[in-house]
């Protein structure tokens, strides 16, 4: 297994306790006023709360085969980020379900099922495998976001303050559960079979939480389809570019750090004129 690299000088984790006013806003087609690139998002954020208190729980679990000071400090970091990000992401959730006549738990029990199932089946280790091929995937959707100005182009700036801090803090750290894997004798095997089954996970809960946010708006599923693949995948998409970082994954000396978020390091150094840092 590859050791752990260094993070970037000056780039600690940093749990920052935010409050965003969104209620009202996460009730509208807040992103430039499209359903469909708003519900992809909302379809995203729905699967953040269950999903970060599970990667908490995961690393937490196998904290104890930890012997670097360095690293606990910055597993209490990254547990102190998550948290937070998932009680702002309830918040989200919860205006976005009110606005659409949805419910939260029901959006949310399949993957509590999954979650279920798979501690009562699966060991420790392969839970914590699952967390890092989770984690890098967000870290290297973030790191598209901020390199790609036409992901959040016509949002609305709060929406856009909160998806910027997230992206920035899975950013800074996207390595804390790989290093906890590393350090509890994890295996390259499991981590790529892991990043497998997370990838059709999180694709499959992706398109049903649309399905259910989009329903009942009167749009033909031709055209769902033609702007959600076209701002996923066109000449802008916002998702262009990913497959590099997604398959280094797979490679036996991987490490998250192979790919420094530069951007993400800029945004944090105040070099981009975002109000949320100031």
């Amino acid at each position: 297994m590859p050791q752990s690299r260094a993070k970037p000088e000056g780039f600690d984790i940093e749990p920052r306790n935010r409050r965003f006013d969104i209620e009202e806003v996460a009730a509208t087609d807040w992103h430039g006023g499209s359903p469909v690139r708003t519900a992809i998002f909302n379809a995203l954020s729905l699967m953040f709360p269950v999903g970060e208190q599970y990667f908490i729980d995961t690393v937490k679990r196998l904290r104890e085969r930890v012997t670097d000071p360095v690293l606990l400090d910055e597993v209490a970091g990254f547990t102190a980020q998550e948290a937070i990000h998932s009680r702002e992401h309830s918040r989200y959730n919860d205006a976005v379900c009110a606005a659409h006549g949805l419910s939260v738990e029901k959006l949310e029990a399949p993957i509590r099922r999954r979650i279920r199932w798979a501690r009562k089946y699966r060991p420790p280790l392969e839970h914590l495998a699952m967390t890092v091929a989770y984690e890098h995937l967000t870290a290297i959707l973030a790191d598209a976001m901020f390199r790609n100005p036409a992901t959040l182009d016509g949002a609305h700036p709060e929406m856009a303050a909160l998806w910027h801090w997230h992206g920035l803090e899975e950013t800074e750290h996207k390595a804390v559960a790989f290093d906890v894997y590393v350090a509890a004798g994890g295996t390259v095997a499991m981590r790529r079979r892991a990043m497998l089954i997370v990838t059709f996970n999180l694709t499959r809960d992706l398109i049903r939480n649309m399905r259910h946010l989009l329903r009942g708006r009167g749009l033909s599923p031709f055209r769902i389809w033609r702007e959600a693949l076209g701002f996923l995948f066109g000449r802008r998409g916002v998702l262009r570019g990913i497959w590099g970082p997604y398959r280094d994954f797979y490679r036996r000396s991987f490490h998250p750090w192979d790919h420094p978020g530069d951007l993400a390091i800029r945004f944090r150094r105040g070099e981009e004129d975002e109000p949320w840092f100031v």
